[in-house]
């Protein structure tokens, strides 16, 4: 029996894929958000590129996106502006009172939309995870992060495109 070869084409443990700063830019990321916003928001529906403090009620949805570089695309807004953004996906089919259900749903496409164009611009094939609601996952490396605030509504928003936070134990592949 002979020992395989090394073609040199897996990654070594101490290498790590380029920072998403190096394969998007925040311009992109602004662009993409606004794209998506028109498609599913509304027309009328501006996206001002100002930060702003998040409330303390902040919630997120985000998609994962795992391939050459992975990573978690992450809508965050607070609760009321979730509640509006929820209201405008929905329409007139909106009930009057909403289930948190729906608002994970809203929250989530838009997350899933985002994140599937975001994906689409990143190099080679990737994959697209389920969207997810919570609590803010926690960013990795600063240097991995592109973080793009804006306001909706005069209510502060953010789309970041992330690494995962490393965990203890965790060894790069």
């Amino acid at each position: 029996m002979t020992a395989p070869t090394d073609s040199g084409e897996r990654r070594r443990a101490g290498d790590r894929p380029p920072p998403i700063t190096e394969l998007i830019d925040e311009a992109t990321v602004r662009e993409i958000t606004e794209q998506a916003w028109l498609a599913l928001v509304g027309e009328d529906e501006a996206l001002v590129p100002l930060p702003a403090p998040m409330p303390a009620d902040a919630r997120s949805s985000w998609v994962e996106i795992v391939g050459p570089w992975t990573g978690s695309v992450v809508l965050t807004c607070g609760r009321q502006t979730a509640l509006a953004l929820t209201h405008a996906l929905l329409r007139e089919h909106a009930p009057e009172v909403l289930e948190e259900e729906d608002v994970d749903d809203a929250l989530g496409e838009l997350a899933n939309v985002v994140g599937g164009n975001v994906k689409a611009v990143l190099p080679g094939p990737s994959v697209l995870g389920l969207p997810e609601t919570g609590s803010t996952p926690p960013p990795g490396r600063e240097a991995d992060t592109c973080r793009v605030d804006v306001l909706w509504r005069g209510e502060p928003l953010t789309v970041s495109v992330q690494s995962h936070a490393e965990r203890e134990n965790e060894v790069p592949l």
